[in-house]
């Protein structure tokens, strides 16, 4: 396929977002295109995800390319004339690209790939926080398509158009969210003497928690803590019985992030209380960390160059998270950024993926074919 015909595929996707687990048109489209490359598709795999597979040779070696498919829970504010068609959902973080990228090598690969073994394209649901690699691990992915090694690009508007970067070990920090329910309070905000003040207690618990990363963690070790929602309250003259916190926490180390998880209830705990109140607290880990193995890792760069892009170690791990983490957890693998500036950031209203991208992806794709199974 031509690349303005891949262009015009990324812009349709962009145009027509699905949310986690409900990317049934994406999923569709993706498993007619494999058909039509001749390779042989699978589709329901954690719901919504599909795994097209490609065999060359005698080899025995299977490797695995994944790209995410899902849209973001917003709306989309751009100008674009392929802007969302549906209210709420937002290619905002260029998922379409990662899938269109994947599907251009698919194509190519099966039209003049040489190499010898097994390549398997993963197509994943419901990377935005819903774990779709998870899921798809649970429904059998890496025993039905037993892959040797994993491979992953994310678009990266950070780094200018023609950069790529990636590191050894940690290169996304593990996700947890934290939700606090502040409540035994309640009355008319001019008699204060008569009531529990939910809203001062909430507002004094938001500040200690900022003071968590700061005052309790080691200076040299990587963690943020963000309050990201604050709720409470609807009317001027009344104290509500109960404010609602929520936030995230990341983080690299597991005893990083255990000791955060204990200072947030903790601190819940005995603000709340001074206050006469109580509070309830749910805490999440929902991605752990994304951690390349070495080997992988060197390639994924070796792959980046071959594409023509000035690839480099990455100097620092992202702060963001990705559930790609569960397949490396499963299998030794690679997860690249890939330079998309100039461009609105991740998660922007009116961020659109940068086109220009798309013949980088697909050469970066097949090149760590190359490197793999030539």
């Amino acid at each position: 396929m031509a690349l303005t015909s891949l262009i015009e595929l990324r812009r349709d996707l962009h145009a027509h977002p699905e949310l986690g687990y409900h990317e049934f048109r994406t999923a569709e489209i993706i498993a007619g295109f494999l058909n039509r490359c001749g390779i042989e598709v699978h589709t329901g795999i954690g719901k919504t995800g599909v795994v097209g597979v490609l065999k060359r040779g005698n080899g025995t070696r299977v490797i695995g390319l994944r790209a995410d498919m899902d849209a973001l829970p917003m709306a989309d504010e751009s100008e674009q004339p392929w802007r969302s068609q549906h209210a709420g959902a937002a290619h905002a973080c260029g998922h379409d690209g990662h899938t269109v990228m994947l599907l251009g090598a698919a194509e190519y690969l099966a039209r003049e790939g040489q190499f010898d073994g097994t390549v398997c394209f993963i197509f994943q649901p419901a990377e935005e926080g819903i774990a779709g690699a998870k899921a798809m691990i649970d429904d059998g992915l890496f025993h039905r398509f037993p892959c040797d090694a994993v491979y992953a690009v994310h678009n990266w508007p950070e780094l200018p158009l023609g950069e790529a970067q990636t590191r050894a070990g940690a290169i996304m920090a593990a996700g947890d969210r934290f939700d606090i329910t502040v409540s035994g309070g309640g009355g008319h905000a001019a008699q204060p003497h008569l009531s529990r003040d939910t809203l001062l207690a909430t507002s004094e618990l938001v500040v200690q928690l900022n003071t968590i990363v700061a005052r309790a963690i080691h200076p040299c070790e990587a963690a943020t803590l963000t309050v990201a929602r604050i709720q409470g309250g609807s009317s001027h003259n009344m104290i509500p019985a109960k404010a609602e916190i929520t936030g995230t926490v990341r983080t690299f180390s597991p005893q990083v992030q255990d000791l955060i998880e204990g200072r947030v209830k903790q601190l819940a705990e005995h603000i709340t209380a001074a206050h006469g109140l109580a509070a309830e607290v749910k805490y999440t880990r929902y991605y752990p960390a994304t951690i390349n193995s070495e080997a992988e890792a060197h390639l994924a760069l070796q792959a980046a160059s071959d594409a023509g892009l000035k690839a480099a170690i990455a100097p620092y791990p992202a702060m963001t998270s990705e559930d790609f983490a569960f397949m490396l957890q499963e299998k030794p693998g690679a997860y690249l950024w890939l330079g998309s500036a100039p461009g609105y950031p991740l998660h922007h209203p009116r961020f659109d993926f940068n086109d220009d991208l798309i013949p980088y992806g697909i050469k970066w794709f097949s090149g760590v074919v190359a490197r793999e199974l030539g």
